[in-house]
């Protein structure tokens, strides 16, 4: 089956499974992609969290920061379903700046995330990004704000009102009445523009050797292995990653290195059309068709 088949058969696995979505994969050496919509911007929600450690990691690196500083935290409190670590705590804690950086990426910690951001806010953090040569990621806001949409107003019956908002609520252009949704004041990027930061992070380039080995550290940490995970786990692989997710939206970027030498960088953003919180279909559509990208790239090895 030649490329477009793939990517046809591809797009309609989406669309009967009730997703939209942009993908890109990549092979990281010889530089062959396959992909859907990759150059769509999409609102990113925690995909925000990797280049926020790379910037905060840069800044360590350069003696801006100190990684080992201390920083007291006050606690998240949160007590509905979904977010983790110190968003959860109930009294304040003191962690180490490099520390915060993993509870961010592989814990995918929010309150550790708005931590770093009062170190290096948004605009500097889409500043350091650009300064290394990575362009189609904005960082806009702190993650905070991802917990202020519909769904934290209602209960937890009725959180298909807030999808079915999500739904109905966007605009031809990109625009949306939840403003965590609207691509022109939410953090954004697109399948390309993450995937050319995961392969700044896994092969060299402007970033610090030493900061891209530690991302790529925390993104093989990360415990949120749900969505691509099981179709890119193995023995023979070694799946690194970050998940995103905010109402109908299902993202996740990653790299997957096989034994034999190959590997592949990931992105996958989706939004759903059906009105439900909960959908374990969809996380198994999202891994299947980034699996058949990357099955196609890897049987017709173009190195």
């Amino acid at each position: 089956m030649n490329d477009a088949a793939v990517v046809a058969e591809a797009r309609e696995v989406l669309r009967d499974g009730g997703l939209r979505g942009s993908f890109l994969v990549r092979d990281l050496d010889s530089g062959a992609e396959l992909g859907i919509e990759a150059d769509l911007v999409w609102p990113v929600a925690s995909l925000v969290k990797v280049p926020l450690a790379v910037a905060t990691l840069e800044r360590a690196a350069r003696g801006e920061l100190d990684a080992a500083a201390p920083v007291t935290v006050e606690p998240g409190r949160v007590s509905t379903p979904g977010p983790t670590g110190l968003s959860r705590f109930r009294h304040p804690a003191t962690i180490a700046v490099e520390d915060l950086a993993y509870l961010a990426v592989a814990v995918s910690d929010s309150t550790a995330a708005d931590a770093l951001l009062q170190l290096t806010p948004p605009d500097q953090v889409t500043a350091e990004l650009r300064r290394l040569g990575v362009g189609g990621i904005s960082v806009r806001f702190l993650m905070r704000e991802l917990a202020s949409t519909p769904a934290e107003l209602l209960d937890p019956a009725d959180l298909h009102v807030a999808h079915s908002l999500a739904i109905a609520g966007a605009t031809p252009t990109g625009g949306h009445v939840v403003a965590q949704l609207d691509i022109a004041r939410a953090n954004t990027g697109s399948a390309r523009a993450f995937v050319d930061l995961l392969q700044a992070l896994w092969r060299p380039s402007v970033v610090e050797p030493a900061v891209a080995a530690r991302v790529r550290e925390l993104m093989g940490a990360t415990v949120m292995r749900h969505r691509l995970a099981p179709d890119f786990s193995s023995d023979a692989s070694l799946w690194s990653s970050k998940t995103g997710t905010l109402l109908n939206l299902r993202h996740e970027i990653g790299v997957v290195e096989h034994a034999d030498g190959q590997a592949f960088a990931v992105a996958a953003l989706t939004e759903s059309q059906v009105a439900a919180a909960v959908q374990p279909e969809a996380e198994a559509l999202m891994a299947q068709v980034a699996r058949m990208l990357r099955d196609q790239l890897r049987r017709f090895d173009r190195r």
